[in-house]
């Protein structure tokens, strides 16, 4: 990583994750394998504060720590990239357990639990549909009759604006929502 860090994909760490790792590496991952409109890809980091975001607007009770699991949803595409869900599907089980033991590292190194709980995950879920939803038929060409077959028609939920942005500036405005989340350390 830029940070000097090593992680071990197979046994990763909690310790050799860090947050502005994750911010570089969402910042410069293409949603749909960069086939979107627009002079920059939309990116992992983007679609991370584009769920936090639909998430809070859900259910606008949604403790802090909830919103920040929500953010890192798709953290470990920072180092596996983002796969498309017939992909994912093709590679198996051993893809899903790889994905997931790379979440519990950094939930852990955050604070937060390894597995949400089951609303949380089933929000978090709603959420990224809607995002996926808004995604396709903005900027990945699909019509909205496509993209109601792939992902159903969001219900009481607003489907957001989207403009691709640099991929600095989707990795400054990541951090600096990360921070707005994160537990601050104790004062003493």
């Amino acid at each position: 990583m830029l940070s000097g860090r090593r992680l071990d994909l197979l046994d990763p760490s909690p310790l050799d994750v860090e947050i502005e790792d994750i911010a570089q590496g969402l910042s410069r991952v293409a949603r749909w394998n960069g086939q979107t409109r627009g002079d920059w890809a939309f990116t992992v980091a983007q679609h991370s504060l584009l769920v936090e975001r639909i998430v809070t607007r859900l259910n606008p009770q949604t403790s802090r720590q909830d919103r920040l699991i929500a953010l890192l949803h798709d953290a470990p595409e920072y180092v596996i990239g983002d796969l498309i869900t017939p992909f994912k599907a093709a590679v198996g089980a051993d893809y899903k357990a790889l994905e997931r033991r790379l979440l519990h590292a950094i939930h852990l190194r955050f604070g937060l639990p390894p597995e949400p709980a089951a609303p949380l995950k089933r929000l978090v879920k709603r959420a990224d549909r809607v995002a996926a939803y808004a995604e396709a038929t903005q900027l990945a060409g699909f019509s909205e009759a496509e993209a109601k077959r792939f992902f159903g028609r969001p219900r009481g939920a607003e489907i957001p604006r989207l403009k691709p942005l640099p991929p600095d500036e989707a990795k400054a405005r990541f951090l600096r929502r990360f921070a707005q989340l994160a537990p601050r350390p104790a004062v003493r």
